[in-house]
């Protein structure tokens, strides 16, 4: 029993001083943890943004359009959304939940990591005005003695409402009123139950939640934050269902062309990581932007919706604006050199040359046709692209395999669902489609040499004098040298002969791809992807509500990112030449199998100019077949016959050749023939039985080289009235 007691007390003495310590350190750590009460309603604190030359972007600064709530404004269905959503025991705890730190706890320990964290709505407003966002256990402790002091001093309602006014709803919006306004056109307290609940479901990942960027997965966060609201008795069953099956609210997202450049700044600021709270604070961002580029961005008047980038070859945005945001839209042609004609270069089945029959055709009751709904018989690849035809596409991505393509949407990092694992991919045919950020990041390819650095607006950011990050971004091999320089060597025709022949009245070196999606009625979606040695400028014009426009992706894309281009080298400062020859080489292939028989194999050693055409392909791509035309000519039978004691034989039409005719009988063989091609060659022997022989030859001047002989059937001569004819042979 003794031994029991010691034993307890201790255990209790070691429990005590754990309990010391642990208290001791948590003391010691947070000793400079102070409330500051400005922090929690100063709104007026801002983040800097600058230009590339570090010149201030003031429409940037939030703190000319921060706006606050008052809490007995808002309905109760708004305060609802927030409180159910992320803290619904908020009026009954003391700032610290408790029985949530604690399952978190041990789902961290045995996740190893701190993924959960379990906090209230207190401590969520001590951590975005007073802490940064790092996932330690110092700043944990540090919240938590924060958290109790503002319980202390505040109601609960008076913490609600400075926790409105300072959380971040993405797209540069901080507080309730300013979400209010950006998303739904309307102030706070005219919040219905819907935009609500779509406000309320943004604070877990603003940027994934984006309606913007995924209306999908935001309408499903909404869904979510009402059946927190029905669980938690805030709602009825009726009103439950009714807000859970309506559509989506009109986005509003009023915006100005550079108020679009900063919602992307901040949109980055999500998607790196960086803590928006802990940026707050006099911090400085510096982009990519060109103001004069960005001003003339801004001129752009479409008529309809617009959006248009400009980055640099390494990947900086220096003008960007969108009526659609970061939206994704299916592609259209734009997606051809991607995922069909560059892959299937890279794999060794076409080069530029390659011949494909432009002919109606069915894939298992798929039937594509051109835009222009003809057929044009056999077209060079190169013919293919720059006229945007849709079937040579199809059946080119037919035999590359949708597996390959999918192979090399990874590498680019588009993520093709199962429903747009089919061959109408080749037309841009996808569910969820492609920003045109992502475009232009994609193409920038093959300008640099089958090599892309990631898309970025954001440069650096400084705070205090010190830089807290610094964008460095990694290429992204996804083709070889040779394969970027063929489809460039492609684009750079679709602008001198193509469907973005527009482009040809700058003076820059161009390659381009136009791209269209609608019906008879019109278009939705008309793209022109522009690039230079050293820029990349993307224009997209359609409608938002997919509503078909008269609008055209050679003329008025095209005509846009002509007139950007003129802006961007109008002081006759040209890029270099786009690389059209790395990894690369000319060979000749015979012109009569290219051009009559729509084959490609290397021409003859010996083989006149006249006969060879100059084709451009990979460093290790080699003809599977050789000719032999001239260094082993070869000939269709002549055709023999005999009538009144003369023979003829007519020869085939090999204008290239030579001939020589052997006549062979019981008394010999005799030369009948010897020059160059002539249609008929006549021959009156005597009587008798005869065999001729025709050997074709090439004579090139220096050297004679014999081809096959080619021997007839006999023939038999009887001029005293006895049948002549042709001797079958035996």
């Amino acid at each position: 029993m003794r031994t029991l007691l010691k034993i307890l007390v201790a255990a209790a003495a070691m429990l005590a001083i754990a309990c010391a310590t642990a208290y001791a350190v948590y003391i010691f750590i947070t000793r400079d943890a102070v409330l500051d009460e400005n922090r929690l309603t100063d709104y007026s604190r801002s983040i800097t943004v600058c230009s590339e030359n570090g010149k201030e972007i003031t429409s940037a600064s939030p703190t000319a359009k921060r706006r606050s709530v008052q809490l007995c404004d808002l309905a109760d269905h708004t305060k609802d959304a927030f409180i159910c959503s992320e803290d619904r025991t908020f009026y009954s705890h003391s700032g610290l939940n408790y029985k949530r730190m604690l399952k978190a706890l041990i789902t961290n320990i045995s996740s190893r990591s701190f993924s959960q964290g379990a906090s209230t709505i207190s401590q969520q407003l001590i951590k975005n005005t007073h802490l940064s966002g790092d996932k330690t256990i110092t700043r944990k402790l540090k919240e938590i003695k924060l958290t109790k002091k503002l319980e202390k001093r505040y109601s609960k309602d008076q913490i609600l409402e400075m926790y409105l006014n300072t959380i971040y709803f993405g797209h540069n919006c901080y507080g309730l009123e300013n979400a209010a306004r950006f998303y739904f056109d309307t102030t706070a307290d005219k919040l219905t139950l819907e935009q609500s609940a779509t406000l309320a479901g943004l604070l877990a990942s603003p940027n994934n939640y984006s309606p913007f960027k995924n209306p999908e997965k935001c309408l499903k966060r909404r869904n979510t934050v009402l059946k927190c609201m029905l669980e938690c008795g805030k709602i009825s069953e009726r009103q439950y269902k009714d807000a859970a099956n309506s559509r989506m609210d009109a986005i509003a997202g009023g915006h100005t062309a550079t108020n679009d450049y900063i919602a992307a700044v901040f949109d980055e600021l999500d998607e790196i990581g960086f803590d928006n709270a802990a940026v707050l604070s006099g911090c400085k961002i510096m982009t990519y932007m060109d103001e004069e580029l960005q001003r003339e961005v801004e001129k752009i008047d479409a008529g309809c919706d617009c959006a248009a980038i400009i980055t640099s070859q390494s990947g900086g945005v220096r003008a960007y604006r969108s009526d659609i945001r970061g939206a994704k839209r299916q592609p259209g042609s734009t997606i051809k050199p991607l995922l069909v004609y560059a892959p299937a270069i890279e794999e060794n089945l076409i080069c530029p040359a390659t011949k494909i029959l432009d002919e109606k055709i069915n894939f298992g009751g798929y039937s594509p046709e051109n835009h222009d709904k003809k057929y044009h018989g056999y077209v060079s690849v190169t013919e293919s692209v720059a006229k945007s035809y849709n079937i040579p596409a199809v059946k080119t991505l037919n035999a590359l395999t949708i597996g390959k393509a999918d192979e090399y949407a990874k590498k680019m990092n588009i993520a093709l669902c199962d429903e747009e694992k089919n061959l109408s991919l080749a037309l841009g045919g996808m569910k969820y489609g492609l920003s045109l950020k992502e475009l232009c990041e994609k193409y920038r390819a093959f300008a640099g040499g089958g090599s892309y650095e990631s898309t970025r607006f954001i440069k650096k950011i400084i705070k205090d004098g010190k830089s807290v990050y610094s964008a460095d971004s990694q290429k992204v091999r996804v083709f070889s040298r040779s394969t970027a320089s063929l489809v460039n060597d492609m684009l750079k025709e679709s602008v001198l002969n193509g469907t973005a022949k527009r482009l040809a009245q700058t003076n820059a070196d161009i390659a381009a791809k136009t791209g269209t999606c609608g019906n008879a009625c019109g278009n939705t979606d008309a793209y022109c992807i522009a690039y230079t040695s050293a820029d990349c400028i993307g224009i997209w014009l359609g409608s938002k509500n997919n509503v078909p426009l008269n609008i055209s992706a050679g003329n008025d894309s095209c005509e846009i990112a002509a007139e950007l281009i003129k802006k961007m080298y109008c002081d006759g400062n040209l890029p270099r030449k786009i690389n059209t020859t790395s990894g690369t080489k000319e060979i000749d292939i015979d012109r009569e199998e290219y051009s009559e028989n729509n084959r490609i194999i290397a021409a003859d050693a010996i083989s006149p100019p006249v006969y060879k055409v100059k084709i451009k392909v990979p460093l290790c791509y080699e003809p599977k077949e050789a000719s032999t035309r001239f260094s082993s000519p070869q000939i269709k039978t002549p055709n023999i016959s005999v009538k009144n004691n003369t023979i003829l034989i007519e020869l085939c039409h090999t204008k290239y050749y030579a001939y020589l005719i052997k006549r062979q009988n019981k008394r010999g063989t005799a030369i009948i023939y010897d020059g160059p091609w002539t249609e008929k060659i006549y021959d009156t022997p005597d009587d008798g039985i005869y065999t001729y022989t025709v050997i074709p030859y090439y004579d090139n001047g220096r050297e004679i080289y014999g081809g096959t002989p080619v021997t007839l059937p006999a023939v038999n001569v009887n001029g005293k009235g006895s049948p002549q004819k042709i001797i079958p042979p035996r």
